[in-house]
């Protein structure tokens, strides 16, 4: 029986090891098999069409357009209008803007545009002033802690430049008609160009990137933008502010106007309407509006240049602000990015931030992939795009309805409490303005930081609504309070992900990853 037994055993290990020899030795054959196809596939690739088409060749398609090519992917670019772009949105640059353009090897694009350094936040609210730095020391960031202001046009113009100035790039003028589907996945797209002929191309992967007036976007995503307000803006020629290396923001009536050096020797001037309180800038009411209206509440040593371009015509232009929740696309081959993908309100610049920094993800997750014609490994990475994004996006989405919430007038006692107690709270330095000017320059994106800033202003201003005693009334408005700092977090907390706003682990795996030391 011993012998029996024994023998049974010794069989059966002999089987246990020819089992997993064989599964090792097929599961080999197949793996090895798929890298041979990946490695064919794109070599034949290689041999004909793009790898990648983008659609939109501004700040995000050119730096994009820039990264790919050189991991030596082939990227052919279809944009619009070749021409430099005069805008008034994209004109600051965040400090962890300007870490993620460095980290692309994009940070030459910044020089020789007659950009101007920002190292400060100065804040007017009823003739007080607080000035409020870009935290210099202890900020646990790994780059110069400066803003830049500039021609967005200038920059765009720039990298594409860069972008052109790699063999594997292919900058055409047209205009993209629509995607080309099959199946659920995008193949390609169909464009008219600078000849007026219509034509087609084709690659594994398309990226729309065509700004918040994209024509692509509903073809891929669900997501409808919201028109907050309204932002209104001219520049100033032929002058400089006394301190121009500071965001000047007043806190004004209706919302805020702000002034910024724009180059050596202009000054942009803007602020926020809301819709339904446009004046006509045809008929000479705007004009009117600023001079009369607004240029009373600028503090008197900006007025003079805020009046400067009134006085002198120059053209004023207005643009709707808008907001849209990032989701992705169930459509294969193709992914959305930068204002067609994920907007939030202009106050806090820092949307060029968030397509770099969404840029940088999306090239370190696409560089092991030797062909990106294999929709589901491309999906896979899509998907990881969307959850490692979250601690840059979600701090800059929740900041940025906070922030543009709080800057705005209102007579209501909740409203106007939370108001004077954002500007309290910058105005008091320390650790805690410090640590919000870290959050709005992209330097320390937590999410959990941001709700914690934010808790700490709500306490701050019901303490106000309460002071010098409890009252019936300042205990209904301190309830009040409360709500509307829900109502600035609970959309995103559903938007963007409890877990990703909560769990420290992904700001901290974000930071580490990303947000490493880069050399100026």
């Amino acid at each position: 029986m011993d012998m029996y037994f024994t023998q049974v055993c010794l069989w059966m290990t002999l089987l246990s090891v020819v089992l997993t020899w064989a599964i090792s030795h097929v599961s080999n054959r197949r793996k090895k098999t798929t890298m041979l196809k990946d490695r064919a596939a794109g070599q034949e690739r290689r041999g004909g069409g793009p790898d990648v088409i983008i659609v939109g060749a501004g700040v995000g398609g050119s730096a994009l357009a820039y990264a790919l090519a050189k991991d030596g992917r082939r990227v052919h670019v279809i944009e619009r209008d070749m021409s430099e772009p005069v805008r008034m949105m994209g004109e600051f640059m965040q400090p962890g803007g300007r870490l993620m353009l460095a980290k692309l090897g994009l940070q030459d694009c910044l020089e020789e545009i007659d950009a101007q350094k920002s190292t400060c936040l100065s804040l007017y609210k009823d003739g007080k002033k607080a000035v409020v730095p870009f935290p210099v020391e202890d900020n646990n960031f790994p780059y110069e802690p400066t803003g830049r202001t500039f021609h967005n046009g200038r920059f765009v113009q720039r990298l594409r430049q860069k972008a052109s100035s790699l063999p594997n790039v292919r900058l055409e003028e047209g205009t993209v008609k629509s995607l080309i589907e099959e199946k659920g996945v995008i193949k390609g797209v169909t464009y008219k160009n600078s000849s007026g002929e219509e034509t087609t191309a084709f690659a594994p992967l398309t990226v729309v990137c065509d700004g918040c007036f994209s024509n692509l976007r509903r073809s891929l995503n669900h997501n409808d933008a919201e028109v907050m307000s309204y932002q209104v803006g001219y520049i100033s020629k032929n002058c400089q502010l006394e301190e121009p290396e500071y965001l000047h923001l007043v806190m004004a009536k209706p919302s805020f106007t702000m002034l910024y050096q724009l180059s050596s020797t202009e000054v942009r001037c803007g602020l926020e309407l809301f819709p339904g309180q446009i004046p006509s800038i045809a008929n000479g009411d705007m004009t009117s509006f600023l001079r009369n209206t607004m240029a009373p509440q600028v503090p008197p040593k900006l007025r003079k240049i805020f009046l400067k371009g009134i006085e002198e015509g120059a053209q004023i232009k207005v643009m709707p602000t808008k907001r849209m929740a990032a989701t992705l696309s169930d459509k294969k081959g193709a992914i959305v990015l930068g204002d067609a993908f994920n907007m939030r309100h202009p106050s806090i610049a820092s949307g060029m931030m968030v397509l770099l920094s969404d840029i940088l993800i999306l090239r370190g997750l696409l560089q092991p992939l030797g062909y990106l014609g294999d929709t589901n490994k491309v999906s896979e990475v899509i998907k990881s795009f969307y959850v490692i994004r979250k601690p840059m996006s979600a701090t800059v989405n929740t900041l940025g309805t906070a922030f543009s919430q709080a800057l705005i007038a209102s007579t209501d006692n909740a409203k106007e409490a939370m108001r004077q107690g954002c500007y309290d709270y910058l105005a008091s330095g320390g650790s805690g303005a410090s640590g919000l000017m870290a959050l709005l320059g992209g330097m320390n994106p937590r999410p959990l930081s941001l709700i914690y800033h934010l808790f700490v202003v709500t306490l701050s201003a019901t303490a106000q609504l309460l002071s010098p005693f409890p009252s019936p009334l300042g205990i209904w408005h301190s309830l009040r309070l409360f709500g509307l700092s829900m109502k600035m977090l609970v959309p995103h907390l559903k938007a963007e992900g409890v877990s990703q706003m909560l769990f420290p682990a992904y700001a901290a795996a974000y930071r580490k990853t990303y947000m490493t030391a880069t050399t100026i």
